[in-house]
């Protein structure tokens, strides 16, 4: 499927600053499980691709 627009992501300013308050641990394990996500998400050529790269 192509998309006729980009995807475009905004945060208010409020959001960045509420997110800068956060703990450096909580910002750590929501970055993990960002990671993860996207792992499991990602085709199988990819992860080849990247298993490649980071060993």
């Amino acid at each position: 499927m192509k998309a006729d627009k980009p995807l475009l992501y905004y945060k208010t300013k409020e959001q960045i600053e509420a997110y800068r308050k956060k703990p450096v641990r909580e910002k750590l394990m929501w970055l993990e499980v960002q990671m993860e996500f996207f792992y499991k998400a990602m085709p199988e050529k990819a992860k080849e691709i990247r298993e490649r790269l980071f060993s």
